[in-house]
């Protein structure tokens, strides 16, 4: 039996592929085989690690190891200040990371929808529902029958429940 060789390789060339991957330039398997490095596995620790915002010196792969920076809670206010910043700084996410301690893809995300929204874009619209006042006709209706629809469900299982509770005393679920 041989022992496979223990490889290292430079950061220059962990930054190169991992680059090269997230722009598409190729799969994990073929960008394997062009740099010749062993396995796949490694690319991903590395894509991993440069999403972690980690030098890769100074990233370890395995037990404990950094897969990407925790998000925090932000205001609208605090958002659109970050989402300035990056925009000022020619949309350098990975400084903003640095300068404000957010997740590289909250930021990412927030930049976007300030480009195709504005400032609406960064509210945070999760748990909330349109008041009638701000609805269409059409989304009047649309809510309308999802509430029936779901009404429907309900007397659906009501009746399989009668069912199988008549089932189960022993007489047909039509009889009284």
């Amino acid at each position: 039996m041989s022992k496979r060789a223990y490889r290292t390789y430079s950061a220059e060339l962990k930054q190169k592929v991992v680059e090269e991957y997230l722009s598409g330039r190729g799969s994990l398997r073929y960008l394997a085989k062009l740099h010749q490095i062993g396995d796949k596995k490694s690319i991903r620790e590395w894509i991993m690690c440069y999403n972690g915002h980690k030098e890769f010196k100074q990233c370890r792969t395995g037990k404990g190891a950094l897969y990407m920076t925790k998000g925090k809670k932000t205001t609208q206010q605090e958002r659109a200040k970050i989402v300035a910043f990056c925009l000022e700084h020619g949309k350098d996410y990975l400084l903003t990371v640095e300068q404000y301690g957010v997740s590289y893809q909250q930021i990412y995300s927030w930049v976007r929808k300030y480009e195709e929204k504005g400032i609406d874009g960064l509210a945070d619209g999760r748990g909330r529902t349109k008041p009638e006042s701000e609805m269409t006709d059409t989304e009047k209706l649309q809510a309308q029958v999802r509430i029936l629809k779901a009404q429907l469900r309900d007397r659906e299982m009501e009746i399989k429940l009668l069912k199988k509770v008549r089932e189960l005393e022993g007489g047909v679920w039509w009889e009284k």
